[in-house]
């Protein structure tokens, strides 16, 4: 499977969680400590316009709490990063390779997701491949990024763990994580 493919599957995976949640769910914590349920709807929403604008050469739109536009924004993206040539070059807003932030939203769709899953009680399965990918990124990413307050501390996993859950350890959660 390929980066797209990855973007695709973990995509429609968070979107159908986000279609599942309850209002009543909403306050509920997450394994992402920034974010309660809505907040991490409202930010899953937001991601999906901002990565659709970079991947199109645009500015990133101003943040917003719009969890209702979360599908609609989530086509859109996959539809930016699906044209012809969405990962050549740089972005010049973020100054960053455009392989790099077509992988930051994969990472964005996948992390929340899984913590979105985990919040409500729910499965979220991410296959070798995207972890192994995942895990690779965030060991590269994560020494810039937790100053920013992108990552969190790595949390120990044991030895054997998957690479879908050295990569959570990485970010910041732990693979164990339970509301």
């Amino acid at each position: 499977m390929n980066e797209i493919e990855m973007l695709e599957s973990a995509t429609a995976r968070a979107v159908a969680l986000a279609r599942g949640v309850r209002d009543d769910q909403l306050s509920l914590p997450t394994p992402c400590e920034d974010y309660d349920v809505g907040a991490l709807l409202d930010h899953l929403s937001w991601v999906s316009a901002m990565f659709a604008a970079l991947s199109r050469g645009e500015r990133p739109p101003p943040q917003d709490s719009d969890r209702d536009a979360f599908a609609t924004r989530a086509a859109d993206m996959l539809a930016a990063w699906s044209e012809p040539g969405a990962t050549e070059g740089g972005s010049a807003s973020m100054g960053l390779p455009m392989s790099v932030v077509l992988r930051m939203a994969l990472n964005d769709m996948v992390m929340h997701g899984w913590d979105l899953a985990r919040a409500t009680g729910r499965e979220f399965t991410v296959d070798a491949g995207t972890g192994e990918l995942l895990a690779a990124f965030v060991a590269q990413m994560a020494p810039q990024g937790r100053p920013r307050g992108v990552f969190g501390e790595e949390v120990p996993v044991p030895a054997d763990a998957s690479p879908f859950e050295r990569a959570l350890g990485l970010a910041g959660r732990d693979p164990g994580w339970k509301p």
